[in-house]
């Protein structure tokens, strides 16, 4: 189904979106995602940095695929920020706009004269979105609001990998989109708000503030058992704070991920009686004895093999999927969650859908990512003339 903007949940919201790269403009797309239009506020000489950031060197249409990742359906305003003219133009933009999404640097938006304070003299009924790197006073303010970066201030490094391997990185952007999907419930919030009194308001998040709430569970207990640092298993680590058999193993012709489950109940079907002979505490403190004995066992069927065995049993296990084993299987396509968005000069786009159903249905929007000033004049001819 292609989405009509007349049936988003959203529907007559205005987003300004005067974010780059990731954590912002990924909050704005959730909005258009639920119907809202997004209106990308770019500088005319090069746009959004994003549209020069690649994760490979695939390029389509002259910009990145993770800026198209990131931008589908969005519409693209040029600003120069420098230019007063230019700037008057965006205020009356703003005087008409529902939300503001901004990831300055602290200072640089009351520079600008974009800040808060601003924006809502302008429009008391904006609802002003903020992602900052580390918060907008704190002493860390200044450093660079890079994910990598965050990840390594915030401790959750030191949870991945295995007891040897130092700390380890996500393979994503975790503090990125974290923090964009914080933003987006409190900007809904605020929408909420402003329709029971009339008035906006300001919400903010940072990098390390969603990476910190990440960790709330693990974090909570570290708080509270003594300051004891996490123990991460030496052998197919998955969760420092989770007993075996918990991990992701190798079979003999892929890798096979066991989540909670009694030992006793795995025992038979492994045939490994002396599993049933380890205590609850065992299973944390002799962690690692256990699982190289699971790991073993393993190795000697395929997946699938075991599978057939664990499944029927109810034991909580799953195949180890790369992607094309997952875009294969019937239970993906069936969800329905990719689509080919279109530029109005052609260029197409294969990438992912809404991750949201309303009334059953997964809103789709055929236009791809925006080229700069792309809609400059359309929306200069709706709303500034």
């Amino acid at each position: 189904m292609t989405k009509n903007d007349e049936e988003g949940l959203l529907s007559g919201i205005t987003v300004l979106d005067m974010s780059q790269f990731l954590a912002g403009p990924m909050a704005a797309l959730r909005l258009g995602d639920l119907g809202a239009r997004v209106i990308k506020i770019e500088r005319p000489d090069g746009g959004d940095l994003c549209r020069r950031l690649y994760l490979s060197d695939t390029e389509i249409g002259g910009d990145s695929t993770l800026f198209h990742a990131i931008n589908r359906g969005k519409e693209s305003f040029a600003v120069n920020m420098k230019d007063e003219s230019d700037l008057q133009e965006l205020r009356a933009l703003i005087a008409k706009a529902d939300v503001v999404i901004q990831n300055f640097r602290p200072g640089v938006i009351e520079r600008l004269g974009l800040d808060y304070a601003s924006v809502a003299a302008i429009n008391p009924r904006i609802v002003y979105g903020s992602i900052t790197g580390y918060g907008p006073d704190n002493e860390w303010r200044h450093f660079p609001g890079q994910d990598l970066l965050a990840q390594a201030r915030s401790g959750a490094m030191w949870l991945n990998g295995e007891a040897n391997d130092g700390p380890v990185p996500f393979g994503l952007a975790v503090a990125d989109m974290l923090a964009g999907n914080l933003l987006v419930q409190a900007i809904l919030a605020g929408l909420v708000r402003r329709g029971v009194t009339g008035r906006g308001v300001h919400v903010e998040t940072s990098l390390l503030e969603a990476m910190v709430d990440f960790q709330f569970e693990v974090l909570t207990t570290h708080l509270n058992d003594g300051g004891r640092l996490p123990q991460k298993s030496a052998v197919r680590n998955a969760h420092a704070y989770l007993a075996a058999p918990y991990g992701v193993y190798s079979c003999a012709d892929g890798w096979l991920a066991i989540a909670m489950m009694p030992l006793a109940k795995l025992a038979p079907l492994l045939d490994l009686p002396a599993l049933a002979d380890y205590t609850p505490d065992d299973a944390f403190q002799r962690r690692d004895e256990i699982k190289t004995m699971i790991a073993s066992r393993l190795q000697e069927k395929t997946a699938q093999q075991w599978l057939a065995i664990l499944e029927p049993a109810d034991i909580w296990a799953a195949e180890v999927l790369d992607w094309p084993k997952l875009l294969q299987t019937t239970a993906f396509r069936q969800l329905d969650m990719l689509q080919t968005v279109t530029r109005y000069d052609g260029t197409s786009v294969r990438t992912t859908a809404s991750p949201i159903r309303v009334n059953g249905v997964r809103a789709k929007n055929g236009l791809a990512a925006p080229t700069i000033g792309g809609q400059s004049e359309k929306v200069r001819a709706e709303f500034l003339r």
